[in-house]
C-alpha cells in the first residue's frame, strides 16, 4: 500500500460566540490530523486560564491578558508543528472586548495583522444554549451578542470564512478537510474500515 505523502504548514481556528462547540471540533479536527501522520497541537482557549474577570464582568485588562496571551500561545505551539488548531483566533477574543468596552483602534492595527496568519478561519454557528461548565456564561442573550459583535467584525475586517451549516452538524469535519485540501477520510480508518468489511 502506497503511503500518501503530505506536506502540511497550516494553522486553523474554529472562530464563534461560545458554547456552540469549537472545542470539541478542535479535538476532531487534530485527531483527523494525527490519522494522516501530521504533527499536530491545539492551541486551547486561553480566557479559562485568565486571572482577571471574563464573560458579562470582564474588563479591558482581561481582555488585553487574553489577546496577548493568546497570540504568544500561537507562536510558541507554531514552532514546533506542522500544524496547530486553535480555540478560537485573536478577533475572537477582541469581539468580547468590543461588547465589554467599544471599539479600540490602537489595537485594531494589531489584530489585523495577526488574522492574517491564519490559513482557514471556520465559522461555528449557534446551534443551542451554552451549557455550565464552570467557566462558561450561560446567558442565551450574551452568547447571541457576542456572535452577532463577531459577525459584525468578521463583515468589518473583510476575513474569509469556512461557514458551517447548523443543520449539518455531523458533516462539519469532512466540510474543513475538504476545505483545507486534505483528505476527508484518514488511511488508517480506511484500513480498518477494508479489514472490517473482509470479516463480514
Amino acid at each position: 500500500m502506497n503511503k500518501q505523502v503530505i506536506v502540511i504548514d497550516m494553522k486553523i481556528a474554529f472562530i464563534g460566540t461560545h458554547g456552540v462547540g469549537k472545542t470539541t471540533l478542535c479535538f476532531e479536527l487534530a485527531a483527523c490530523l494525527k490519522r494522516l501522520d501530521v504533527s499536530v497541537d491545539v492551541v486551547k482557549e486561553v480566557a479559562r486560564h485568565c486571572p482577571l474577570p471574563i464573560n458579562r464582568d470582564t474588563t479591558l485588562d482581561a481582555q488585553q491578558w487574553i489577546l496577548h496571551t493568546q497570540i504568544a500561545q500561537e507562536i510558541a505551539t507554531s514552532q514546533a508543528y506542522e500544524a496547530i488548531v486553535c480555540d478560537r483566533a485573536v478577533r475572537d477574543n477582541y469581539a468580547y472586548l468590543v461588547h465589554a468596552t467599544g471599539r479600540k483602534p490602537e489595537f485594531e492595527q494589531l489584530i489585523r495583522h495577526w488574522m492574517s496568519t491564519y490559513s482557514m478561519l471556520v465559522k461555528v454557528p449557534v446551534v443551542s444554549p451554552p451549557a455550565f461548565d464552570g467557566t462558561r456564561d450561560i446567558s442565551v442573550d450574551f452568547q447571541l451578542e457576542i456572535d452577532k459583535v463577531i459577525n459584525e467584525l468578521i463583515a468589518d475586517f473583510q476575513l474569509e470564512t469556512v461557514d458551517l451549516e447548523p443543520s449539518d452538524r455531523n458533516n462539519w469535519i469532512r466540510v474543513v478537510l475538504r476545505n483545507a485540501g486534505l483528505p476527508e477520510n484518514t488511511p488508517q480508518l480506511d484500513l480498518f474500515n477494508n479489514i472490517n468489511n473482509d470479516t463480514l
